[in-house]
C-alpha cells in the first residue's frame, strides 16, 4: 500500500525558561494511532490544493519540500498542516484577509477557517521532520511535520473534539509520557533541538526522515 500524504503541524510556545508543546490525546476508537498523545494533523485533502494563502512559504523551505513532492502539493502540505490544528485545536494560523475571501470560490472545508477573519499563511512554518509508516500498517501515511511559533496562532483552544486532553506540554514532560509514540517523541526531539536558541530555526538544516520498522526504528537526515 502506498503510504497517503499527511502533514502536522507543531505549535511552541516559551514559558518560564521552557518550550512547551501543543499535544492531545487520540480516541481509542481511532483506527489509526488509538489513544496515542500527539500533535494536530492529518491527511492532505484535495481542497488544500486550491487555497491561495496570504503568505507564501519561504524559498528554503519550499525548496526542500520539492525534493519529494511538486511545488502545489508542497503548499498544500502546509496548507494541511494549518487546516488540521484548526480544526482540532480551534487555533488558526493566519493573516486578517479583510473581508476580501471570496466564499465562494473557497471549498467547504476551509469556510471555518475563512469565517474567524484570517486567511492562512505559510511564511511562518518551518519543515522539521517527515516520517512514513512502516509497510504493512493497516494505514500507512507519509507525513511531514511543520514548526510555527504560537504568536502566530489565532483563536481559543477547543476545536472539534477529534484531540483530547489538549494542552501545552513542556518537551521533557511530553517525551517521558507513556502514551507518546515512538515517532512523535522522535519528532519532540528535533523540536528541542531547533528551539534551542531563542531565534528562529534555519531552514537549512537537515530533515530527519523516521522509519518504524519491524526491527526497530531509523532514522536518517535528508541533507
Amino acid at each position: 500500500m502506498r503510504p497517503r500524504d499527511a502533514a502536522t503541524l507543531i505549535l511552541f510556545r516559551r514559558r518560564a525558561g521552557e518550550v512547551e508543546v501543543l499535544m492531545g490525546r487520540r480516541s481509542p476508537r481511532h483506527a489509526f494511532m488509538p489513544n496515542t498523545f500527539v500533535f494536530p494533523g492529518g491527511r492532505v485533502d484535495p481542497e488544500d490544493g486550491r487555497i491561495r494563502p496570504s503568505a507564501d512559504l519561504r524559498k528554503p523551505v519550499l525548496d526542500r519540500l520539492q525534493r519529494n513532492a511538486t511545488p502545489r502539493r508542497a503548499r498544500a502540505l502546509g496548507l494541511a498542516a494549518i487546516r488540521e490544528a484548526f480544526e482540532e485545536t480551534g487555533l488558526a494560523v493566519g493573516m486578517p484577509h479583510g473581508g476580501a475571501a471570496d466564499m465562494d470560490r473557497i471549498p467547504a472545508s476551509w469556510h471555518p477557517f475563512y469565517e474567524t477573519g484570517l486567511a492562512p499563511r505559510l511564511d511562518v512554518l518551518d519543515y522539521v521532520f517527515r516520517a512514513i509508516t512502516p509497510r504493512g500498517d493497516v494505514r500507512r501515511f507519509h507525513a511531514r511535520f511543520f514548526l510555527a511559533d504560537s504568536r502566530h496562532a489565532e483563536g481559543e483552544l477547543g476545536g472539534s473534539g477529534e484531540l483530547q486532553d489538549l494542552q501545552w506540554i513542556a518537551i521533557d514532560r511530553a517525551v517521558a509520557l507513556p502514551a507518546t509514540p515512538g515517532v512523535t517523541a522522535r519528532a519532540l526531539e528535533e523540536v528541542r533541538h531547533r528551539t534551542a536558541e531563542a531565534g528562529r530555526p534555519h531552514p537549512s538544516h537537515p530533515v530527519p526522515l523516521y522509519h518504524g520498522t519491524r526491527y526497530g526504528d531509523r532514522v536518517r537526515l535528508d541533507p
